[in-house]
């Protein structure tokens, strides 16, 4: 349930289709991670962009950013638009697993955008400290992923559109948009301690899936994803050469026309 002293998770309305988008970010991201280049969706479809409790300008209360409370905040914001496809980035790709799970009834399609998958906490953190990952075993501690977290947020915040160029300025400039104790708890609660392949696998033939992946994302590595979908032969899996973990920042428009054949029923 949402606490009393919350107003709701902050959402955005684009269009008025008859179908409904919904676009989760990943760790650190909001709805300016998606707003500039969901034009070509907004013309044939609704378009909700959402931010994370916890993230952007969503309420941050001091709590557990479990599982459980990031779906039920969801819930609470998107359960009146009758049936949507989900669209979820990194963390917001098994929060859009974990909600199609408990409201199957409510999700036609989902759409996977970098889902990081690991199996187990353990697992995670072997990869992560094994060197693949930049800072990777910074990421895998409590304390120093609480104290990058406050000086990234009181000390660089405004350098960040300097340090990742690699990203638009507004997408950089939102990473600090969050506090320490949501940001560390999501991690470990959602990414960490989540198994999503058993919410998968309750989705059943009623919810579509569509997994968009790099196949150069070092960040969820493209083979656990890969190893997956094999899992399942009715659904289907787009890899991508030479992308990292930001498939909708480097190419948004392909990315854009996937999710709208699968939305349109024109996907085989």
């Amino acid at each position: 349930m949402t606490d009393p002293d919350t107003l709701g998770l902050h959402i955005e309305n684009h269009g008025d289709g008859d179908k409904t988008i919904v676009f989760i970010p990943g760790l650190g991201g909001t709805t300016r991670y998606w707003r500039n280049s969901i034009g070509p969706l907004v013309v044939n479809h609704r378009v909700v962009l959402v931010d994370l409790l916890g993230f952007g300008a969503s309420p941050k209360p001091w709590t557990r950013y479990s599982i459980d409370r990031h779906v039920a905040e969801l819930n609470d914001a998107l359960g009146s638009f009758g049936r949507i496809t989900l669209v979820g980035h990194s963390l917001g790709a098994l929060l859009a697993v974990a909600y199609a799970a408990r409201y199957h009834d409510q999700v036609a399609n989902v759409v996977l955008i970098s889902m990081p998958y690991f199996g187990s906490e353990a697992a995670a953190y072997r990869y992560l400290r094994s060197g693949k990952v930049k800072w990777g075993y910074l990421y895998t501690n409590v304390a120093l992923a609480m104290i990058t977290c406050i000086l990234t947020r009181r000390v660089f915040g405004r350098l960040l559109p300097y340090i990742r160029r690699d990203m638009p300025r507004e997408v950089a400039e939102d990473l600090v948009k969050h506090t320490w104790r949501s940001s560390t708890s999501s991690l470990w609660e959602v990414v960490y301690r989540y198994d999503a392949a058993e919410d998968l696998r309750k989705l059943g033939t009623q919810t579509r899936v569509l997994m968009i992946h790099g196949r150069d994302d070092d960040v969820a590595p493209f083979a656990a994803i890969k190893r997956l979908a094999a899992e399942h032969p009715g659904w289907h899996l787009v890899g991508l050469d030479g992308i990292d973990h930001h498939p909708f920042l480097r190419t948004p428009y392909l990315c854009l026309s996937y999710i709208h054949y699968l939305v349109s029923g024109d996907w085989p």
